[in-house]
């Protein structure tokens, strides 16, 4: 074979090599270019500007947030070092009315996990939903008599009210006190959505008589084992808020 006839890889080897430069120089730029959950995980406060709530529950954010104290004489914040205690005025306003309204049921407070972060958006951890202002999480485990110490509200484990086997409630855990909290919940017109594993769906299915019309607001979602979702409609003043449709109008 004549060496001297076969042709010059060089320029070949080159284009190949500019190629390869460039595409690890776009992905360098890519890697680079924040993502919406790191900008709006690092907020600490809100945009002081009216309440206003943009996009859908899992594709959004919203300004003129408000924050749930850390406690109240009925209401504890679970893992306050997450910052994700902020809402919509009226969300916020609703989790007090709510701690206070279920002590008349038996319930003695509530223990807040969620809502949002100061400007909603999208979380590092955790969550899809959440994002403008409108969701807010409650613990199926009773507040304490004795104050709960930061520590403990960021150690302290909720309880799990369903089997994992079985996918059923424990029946040693639940009583009527959670039936009649969430039924309080669901009592609200503004809360359009609650959602709960499936295993305690059946269980109010099986066991609520009498008025049964609030069990269409309780909707059954895998993972809300140990708290509940209270999800509120779009509220007034914001035009950009994308609402769900409306729940069925039978038992669910």
């Amino acid at each position: 074979m004549n060496l001297r006839s076969l042709p010059d890889r060089k320029p070949f080897l080159t284009a190949a090599l500019a190629l390869v430069t460039l595409a690890a120089l776009v992905a360098a730029a890519i890697s680079a270019e924040p993502r919406a959950k790191d900008l709006f995980g690092t907020k600490k406060l809100p945009a002081v500007v009216p309440a206003q709530s943009f996009g859908f529950y899992s594709k959004g954010c919203f300004a003129g947030g408000v924050a749930l104290p850390m406690e109240g004489p009925t209401w504890e914040v679970m893992r306050p070092s997450r910052n994700r205690r902020w809402g919509h005025p009226a969300m916020i306003a609703l989790i007090e009315k709510l701690s206070r309204d279920a002590g008349a049921d038996g319930w003695p407070g509530l223990l807040v996990g969620d809502v949002s972060q100061p400007r909603g958006g999208p979380m590092m951890t955790g969550h899809a939903s959440h994002q403008i202002g409108l969701d807010a999480d409650i613990w199926l485990t009773p507040m304490p008599k004795r104050p709960l110490s930061m520590a403990q509200r960021e150690s302290m484990s909720a309880t799990l009210m369903v089997d994992e086997k079985t996918h059923l409630v424990k029946d040693a855990l639940w009583t009527p006190a959670h039936t009649r909290l969430l039924k309080r919940a669901a009592s609200y017109p503004e809360v359009e959505r609650i959602l709960v594993n499936p295993g305690i769906k059946k269980e109010l299915c099986d066991t609520v008589t009498g008025d049964r019309s609030w069990l269409r607001k309780i909707r059954p979602f895998w993972g809300h084992d140990y708290h509940f979702h209270m999800r509120i409609g779009c509220q007034p003043g914001s035009p950009g808020c994308k609402g769900q449709e409306a729940t069925p109008a039978d038992d669910g």
